[in-house]
């Protein structure tokens, strides 16, 4: 039985690849768009806010009709959406009069996509039968990290080859990949998150647990403490190292990335024989020490090997809060999965909010702006050992 969903847990793989092409590929054509399209480099940075704003409201609005029309249909609409994007990115903004409409028709059009991905990916994994669902929760978030990193490599790579004004020929090739995800998702086994008989919490139900609440600040904490670091990370290796922005983006937000990718793999093949508790405490404890090296090392490279370190350290806390919800609350179905989505998203958000802010108001100081952001990983770190306080009080 259990085999039959391996290739619903691969198509749900690829989905992460998916949300991976769509959050990373158009700014990868942010100075293109500014030249052919003569839009001025203030409207094209609100492109990525657009997108995530976009993809925090699906989080919130899938709760009303996710389970209404079930996640197969629910999936299939997420990649056709996603395809949808990529392809009018290729049309639209020659088509219309004025040219950043079509730009943010298209980018509205693939974040409803990643929206949904964000909210179904994980519990559609969780319901698979399996023997250990900490391990592939783990494994499943690193195809985000390895679909980044793909994009970028290969999207280089294509450019060098064929001239970055070809762009569209590779959006509609990245655009085939949703489009043969969504035939799987068409026909893979989808298992039911909730037991038979039961029903899953109300947002009411939700919202009087205390769990729940440690839950969602730690999922802030989690989304905060990967982008305040993975955001700043380009300028960090331009400005230290004295290097071009193509390769202060390999060496920051690449490497990064890679980290990040390595240590979910590390707990997806390794899981069983490491408590999830002790490796995310470890993590935690990782992370604010490399938020630590970032602000207070006077040396450039090692500064750059702290962030480094970070994307290792911060690859756990996202997967490993999914999959401690999961357990902790078993009926908490499709809503808590939405709301640790939004919840994740805000801290994407705010992490590099807060950074920035903290920065600009001591002088450009980046260093202090990342400090500043250490607050992140400590209540973490505090949650998961609220959680741990709380099992050893049920099992006494």
């Amino acid at each position: 039985m259990k085999n039959e969903y391996n290739k619903t847990v691969v198509a749900c793989f690829i989905g992460y690849i998916v949300q991976a092409i769509i959050n990373n590929f158009t700014p990868l054509l942010f100075l293109t768009f500014q030249k052919d399209y003569d839009i001025p480099l203030s409207q094209i940075t609100l492109l990525v806010t657009f997108n995530f704003g976009v993809q925090l409201l699906v989080d919130v609005v899938s709760i009303s009709f996710i389970d209404k029309i079930g996640y197969r249909a629910s999936m299939i609409i997420a990649h056709i959406t996603s395809a949808a994007g990529l392809i009018m990115l290729t049309i639209l903004p020659g088509l219309l009069p004025v040219p950043f409409v079509g730009i943010l028709i298209s980018v509205m059009v693939y974040a409803i996509g990643g929206g949904i991905l964000e909210v179904l990916v994980s519990p559609v994994v969780e319901a698979c039968p399996s023997d250990n669902k900490e391990k592939a929760m783990s494994m499943l978030h690193s195809f985000y990290c390895w679909g980044h990193v793909g994009v970028v490599l290969i999207s280089t790579l294509f450019f060098g080859i064929a001239g970055i004004e070809n762009w569209r020929i590779l959006a509609l090739i990245w655009a085939l990949v949703p489009i043969f995800n969504t035939m799987l998702f068409a026909k893979v086994p989808i298992a039911s998150l909730i037991e038979e008989g039961e029903t899953g919490y109300s947002l009411k139900e939700l919202f009087s647990i205390k769990t729940f609440w440690i839950l969602l600040i730690m999922m802030i904490c989690a989304g905060a403490s990967e982008q305040a670091v993975s955001q700043w990370a380009s300028a960090f290796a331009e400005k230290g190292l004295g290097i071009t922005k193509t390769a202060g983006d390999l060496a920051g937000p690449m490497t990064f990335a890679i980290m990040m990718g390595a240590s979910r793999v590390f707990y997806g093949k390794y899981g069983h024989s490491i408590k999830l508790e002790k490796f995310m405490s470890g993590s935690c404890i990782l992370c604010i020490i490399s938020y630590l090296g970032i602000s207070l090392i006077p040396i450039p490279g090692l500064s750059l090997v702290a962030c480094a370190v970070c994307g290792l350290s911060v690859g756990i806390m996202w997967p490993g809060t999914f999959s401690k919800a999961s357990a902790a609350i078993p009926r908490g179905g499709t809503a808590m999965f939405a709301l640790l989505a939004l919840g994740g998203d805000v801290g994407c958000g705010g992490g590099p909010t807060v950074v920035g802010l903290v920065s600009d108001a001591i002088g450009d100081n980046l260093k202090m702006g990342i400090l500043a952001g250490i607050v992140f990983p400590v209540l973490l770190l505090v949650g998961v050992l609220m959680l741990c306080k709380d099992n050893n009080k049920a099992e006494g």
